[in-house]
Parts: structure tokens; C-alpha cells; sequence
């Protein structure tokens, strides 16, 4: 997640060179095309791309705000995910009087939920989450391809003891038990979010009408601007890309990306919230801004 107000414009164009050297060989070409070939025989309408910006500007719109509201609502999933581990980890520590040592095996089982969870979002091997679990969890998860939901499962079983065993009444477990569907349901629509591909016809066509915008432009200009028409097409062309290259940016919200959720951040805040709650002496240091630009 970018935390700098300003953007530097070097960030840009590596974002867009590839692109900006095909727009610029295109605006060339379209030159000379009207140059050598056009010029003599008929004037290309300036309507033409007037409709394709005006058609180009709704579908950039329309893109951008669809990843914004995927990026939005991934960012207030993992909101939630704070503020309910924090209040599952309180429920634990305050609640479970006569057998605490399990409520803190739950509390580390729900940190090696929250790195298992977060390895496959971003579909990375991150191995962090076996150091919270003991040996016949992972015997037990080793069966499963979801790690995530499996150790769920586990937390519920041992939250089904604690209230046979009576270490827990019935009001304060339905309590908690409410806390570990809360962190199923934000664990299934970070997968809904993940596994839903923006539609790829969308992106394809704007990339396109905007090769054809500018083409057409350049052809047009090109009548009074000259040479010019081609550092003017570029230009123009430029503004339309980078926006819309920015706005896909979004789409992928849990990828490991500058533009991303700050997945290890959020981590590695509730690990160290939670840690200190339990009163342990080894404690993580936090995710540090990287070039002070943005957080992983």
C-alpha cells in the first residue's frame, strides 16, 4: 500500500514504457500514413476520436471503479479481521480462568490462522505459521489443502472442550464461537475476492480503443501540428494509459505489490498486539515502510 502523497513521475513511466514505446511507434506511424498516403486525398473527420475518447472515458471509469470497490472491500475485510482478533484474544485470556494454557494455544493457533490465511491470498510458501502450532496440528492440517479452514476446525474443538470441561458458560461460549464464524466469513470473502477474475474483456477493450484513439488522433492533428502530431498523440495517449494502468493496479488487491493490501503489515500488527496481550517476552519487530513509500 503506496503511503506517499505524491507519486514520482519515474514510477510511472516504469509502469508504462512498454507501453508508451508502442504509442509512440503508432503515433509515428500514423504520421507518415497521413504524411505520405492521406493528405492528398481526404480529410479525416475530427469526430472520430471524439467518440472514441468520450467511449474511452467510460470504460477507464467504469474499470477503475470496479478495482477500487475490490481493493476497498478487501481493505475492510482485513479491518475486521483486527478488530475481531483482538477481541477474540481479550474473550480467551479473561473468560477461560481454569485452563489457560489452552486459551493461549487458541490465541497462537489464531496467529498461525491469520499467516496460513495470508500465504494463500498472495499465493506464496510463507512457513511462519507452524511456529504457533504444535506438532499434532500440523499432523492434523498436513491432511488438508486448506490450512486456513482446517485449523478453524481445530479451534472449534477445543472451544467445544473448554465448554464440556466448564472452564466457560454458555453465554460466553456462543460468544466466541460467533468470533470464529466472523473469521470463517472474512476468510471466505477474501477467497471470493481472490478467486473472482475481473473480467478480462473489459481491459482488453479499453487497451484497445485507446490504440485506436490515439492513432485516429494523430491522424487528425496531424493536419495542423505536423511533426508535432506525434510527442501530441503520445501525450494524450499517456494521460488515458497511466490513469487506466493505474485503476488495474487495484484489481488484485492481495497481490505482493506496491498497490496491494499491506497483508504483512496487518499480520504482523495483530501478531504483536496479540503477543503482548499474552504478556510474552519475544515480540516481532513491525513491518517496516520500504524507501519509505509504501508497506507490504
Amino acid at each position: 500500500m503506496l503511503l506517499i502523497q505524491n507519486i514520482r513521475l519515474s514510477r510511472i513511466l516504469r509502469n508504462t514504457w512498454h507501453v508508451d514505446l508502442i504509442m509512440i511507434a503508432s503515433c509515428t506511424a500514423a504520421y507518415f500514413i497521413r504524411e505520405y498516403l492521406i493528405a492528398h486525398h481526404f480529410v479525416i473527420p475530427t469526430i472520430i476520436p471524439t467518440v472514441l475518447g468520450t467511449a474511452i472515458a467510460f470504460f477507464i471509469g467504469f474499470n477503475n471503479n470496479q478495482a477500487y470497490d475490490r481493493w476497498w472491500e478487501a481493505r475492510k475485510i482485513w479491518g475486521a479481521l483486527v478488530n475481531d482478533s483482538r477481541s477474540f484474544t481479550r474473550a480467551l485470556l479473561n473468560y477461560v480462568d481454569e485452563d489457560p494454557a489452552t486459551a493461549k494455544r487458541m490465541i497462537c493457533r489464531h496467529i498461525a490462522f491469520l499467516y496460513a490465511l495470508k500465504a494463500s491470498l498472495r499465493g506464496t510458501v510463507d512457513e511462519i505459521y507452524i511456529k504457533y502450532l504444535p506438532k499434532e496440528d500440523l499432523k492434523e492440517i498436513e491432511k488438508h489443502n486448506n490450512a486456513h479452514n482446517a485449523i478453524l476446525n481445530i479451534q472449534s474443538r477445543d472451544l467445544q472442550r473448554l465448554s464440556k470441561g466448564n472452564h466457560i458458560d454458555g453465554f460466553r461460549f456462543i460468544e466466541i464461537n460467533e468470533m470464529l464464524v466472523r473469521f470463517s466469513d472474512s476468510m471466505g470473502m477474501s477467497e471470493r475476492i481472490k478467486n473472482t477474475i475481473f473480467p478480462t474483456t473489459y481491459s482488453y477493450l479499453t487497451k484497445v480503443f485507446i490504440w485506436l484513439f490515439v492513432v485516429t488522433f494523430t491522424l487528425v492533428i496531424s493536419q495542423d501540428a505536423g511533426p508535432a502530431s506525434i510527442f501530441l498523440g503520445w501525450l494524450i495517449g499517456f494521460v488515458f494509459v497511466s490513469t487506466q494502468i493505474n485503476g488495474m493496479s487495484l484489481v488484485d488487491p492481495f497481490e505482493n505489490n506496491s498497490a496491494g493490501i499491506p497483508l504483512n503489515q496487518i499480520t504482523r500488527t495483530i501478531e504483536i498486539n496479540l503477543l503482548q496481550m499474552m504478556e510474552e517476552n519475544e515480540i516481532p519487530e513491525p513491518i517496516k515502510p520500504i524507501n519509505e513509500e509504501y508497506v507490504l
